[in-house]
């Protein structure tokens, strides 16, 4: 890291150049990217895919526009009249394949039970040239139907306007977090220079992670959830680690090193400490590339790609313009007192530890209990906010159409609509207790659908249970069962089956990690418990905010059916990875002290005194960071952005500043026993800050007498 230090100073005005040019190309090409997501979808081996696919070879027609007349009078002769020459008038548009109005066959379905509405449905063709050309023909001419009040949706405008609020989400969210970020980080180093070299690092990331996703989405189907929060995580680590090797720095300025010198040994010591704890975060999001879903893969192969973008940043670019701006930053007075506020507050605990590790171990407990309770969802228009034309639509359908309250469980078979087997079984499916109604319907290539309409929201209970009794009594042995319910189903079974592996992965990797740190096998399984323990806190407060309602209003939420299938996954792999960023942070100062010779307290005490104020600024900035993105209009980044503040401001709080001592009080010389065998592969392996630096020699730096 030394090394790595010399040469940054050495070429700085390279370096700041490259990541100049980074940011201009990141900025202006990688904005490319949300054009480039798609609807991802569920993994490709399961049945509700496969019969997806069967369906969509064997449906003649491609996406549905749906439009919603409302305030009208269907019978009305004028509202007739101005249907039918907008039902031709969109019949005789290029790429509309048949239009659907009340005027048809299927009228009474597009009435509204409340006589006050009715609905069209436009079919576009398959595979066209100019989908989105088609789609802007067919959306301007339905908003010039001149009865009634119309409202527009339907899959295509649905991902359409999800893709546009992920964008504006991203912008709001920078423009909400940064300049709060910036504001704290003033009054954290008195300064507005030093501030702003976080920030910078910051900025640089996220660049760099837009032409990271914007590459990527070449090779990989991108959702649209995926750039909010890799980009999310991206800009937090960045702070992160941009805090810690300022603070370094000018610590090392405070103890009489000129700037390259100080430069040098901040990237030996902090540097190595950043190093060390973006492996732990990018290890974390490997556990996602173990999950069998296209979107968690995308994630996690996106995240890892931006953790390495953050830490370039903290170890190029901030050094860099360290050695160059860094003899104009203030440096404090004094070195941090080794009696201030954290070390008061780690001898009080210190003094009572078995009661305060129990007491907090009970509180973080309590507050997980809410998550047994957790439903969970899989997307869907009823997850977008209600100012969303296509959830408008959705709403309207659900609760003023006939048939359409909720979305059907579908039966993909090759026996023909009229085939005995196939009417015995249908009457059998018409008895189930979660089945509303059942309707064969004859497609091309010899496929019939089945759509079983089950009773309740589309992906409850019931529809569950449906699914389950189709799958145990098909109507043919080729048979497939798709639907919304089912891909929630297949999710779930894919995700009991592969978890336990992603988890395993996860913290056996980072076992080793904080062994190879520690040189103890006590304090990283101590540390895993604690971060569970603070995750379970942040699951059950989500559950308790978007599922029951709670602070709904003043936090500006809408309460939901349930939780985002893939938000608890995506937290438990991001806050494990960030707490284990502060896990880092103070035991590689603990660890320091101990192979300096003090005892164990006076090394917890210190150590939390001397690494309290930088984990602390930190967490303020993350939290700042994840709530900016929870204000914007997309229920996954909300639930995630919120769950991540909660889960960093407990393991910042509660854990860090509690928890830790207490244990580690309790441990005593425990705390770093590890068996023999272990503890010579540690002397061999090991990293840690307080280790050897082996300091570049004098002619690698940039000028004589610098």
């Amino acid at each position: 890291m030394a090394g790595l230090g010399a040469l940054v100073v050495r070429h700085r005005w390279t370096v700041l150049v490259a990541w100049a040019l980074l940011v201009v190309v990141g900025f202006g090409a990688g904005s490319q990217v949300f054009g480039r997501m798609t609807d991802v979808g569920g993994s490709p081996s399961s049945e509700s895919v496969r019969g997806a696919r069967v369906l969509s070879t064997a449906v003649t027609t491609g996406p549905r526009v749906l439009a919603v007349v409302d305030d009208v009078s269907p019978g009305d002769a004028a509202v007739r009249a101005a249907i039918g020459t907008a039902v031709d008038d969109l019949a005789a548009l290029d790429g509309v394949q048949r239009v659907l109005s009340p005027s048809g066959p299927e009228g009474p379905v597009l009435l509204a039970r409340d006589g006050r509405a009715l609905l069209l449905a436009v079919d576009l063709e398959r595979d066209l040239a100019d989908e989105d050309a088609t789609l802007d023909a067919v959306v301007d001419r339905l908003r010039e139907v001149d009865v009634g009040t119309v409202t527009v949706g339907g899959e295509l405008l649905l991902r359409r306007e999800i893709n546009e609020a992920v964008e504006r989400d991203l912008k709001t969210g920078e423009l909400v977090s940064l300049p709060v970020a910036a504001v704290l980080m003033v009054v954290v180093f008195g300064g507005f220079l030093a501030a702003g070299l976080p920030l910078a690092a910051a900025v640089s990331t996220i660049a760099g992670a837009l032409l990271v996703l914007l590459g990527a989405s070449y090779v990989l189907d991108l959702s649209p959830d995926v750039v909010s929060v890799v980009t999310v995580l991206g800009l937090g680590l960045a702070i992160d680690y941009g805090l810690l090797i300022v603070s370094r720095f000018r610590e090392q300025r405070t103890g009489g090193l000129a700037v390259e010198a100080a430069v040098l040994r901040t990237c030996a010591t902090a540097g190595r400490t950043v190093a060390f704890s973006g492996v732990t975060v990018a290890v974390s999001l490997c556990g996602l590339l173990v999950l069998d879903d296209p979107v968690f893969r995308s994630i996690g192969a996106g995240g890892v790609a931006v953790v390495i973008v953050a830490l370039a940043a903290a170890l190029t670019l901030t050094p860099a313009l360290l050695a160059t701006v860094g003899g104009r930053l203030s440096v404090p007075a004094a070195v941090v007192q080794d009696d201030g506020r954290f070390a008061r507050l780690a001898r009080r605990v210190q003094r009572r530890p078995l009661l305060v590790a129990v007491t907090t171990s009970l509180l973080l407990a309590a507050m997980a209990l809410p998550f047994l309770g957790a439903r969970f969802v899989d997307g869907g228009a009823e997850l977008l906010p209600r100012s969303f034309e296509t959830r408008q639509v959705a709403d309207a359908l659900a609760e003023r159409f006939p048939g359409r309250e909720s979305q059907p469980v579908r039966v993909v078979t090759s026996l023909p609509v009229d085939s005995p087997e196939l009417v015995s079984w249908a009457d059998r499916v018409e008895q189930l207790p979660g089945a509303r109604s059942v309707r064969p319907v004859a497609l091309d290539g010899g496929v019939t659908a089945v759509d079983v309409v089950p009773a309740g929201e589309s992906q409850g209970e019931a529809a569950l249970d449906l699914v389950t009794a189709l799958r145990a009594d098909r109507p043919s042995p080729d048979a497939l069962v798709t639907g919304s319910a089912a891909f929630l189903a297949d999710f779930n079974s894919s995700l009991a089956d592969r978890l336990p592996w992603a988890v395993g992965l996860v913290v056996a990797a980072t076992f080793v990690l904080l062994f190879l740190m520690t040189g103890s096998v006590l304090v990283p399984a101590k540390a895993l418990v604690m971060n569970l323990l603070s995750l379970g806190a942040s699951f059950g407060a989500l559950v308790l905010v978007f599922q029951e309602g709670w602070l709904a209003g003043p936090l500006g939420v809408e309460p939901a059916p349930g939780l985002q299938t893939f938000v608890p996954v995506l937290v438990f792999v991001f806050a494990f990875g960030l707490s284990m960023d502060y896990e880092v942070f103070l035991l590689s100062r603990v660890k320091e002290l101990v192979d300096q010779g003090c005892d164990g307290d006076t090394a917890v005490a210190l150590g939390l005194q001397r690494s309290g104020r930088i984990i602390t600024s930190a967490a303020l900035v993350l939290i700042i960071v994840f709530a900016g993105f929870g204000t914007g209009d997309m229920a996954a980044i909300k639930q995630l952005g919120l769950a991540m503040a909660i889960a960093i401001a407990v393991d910042a709080t509660l854990v860090r500043c509690l928890l830790v001592p207490a244990t580690m009080t309790l441990l005593g010389d425990a705390n770093w026993w590890a068996p023999g065998p272990l503890r010579r592969l540690h002397a061999r392996f090991g990293v840690s800050e307080s280790g050897p630096v082996v300091m570049p020699p004098e002619p690698v730096l940039s000028r004589p007498g610098a």
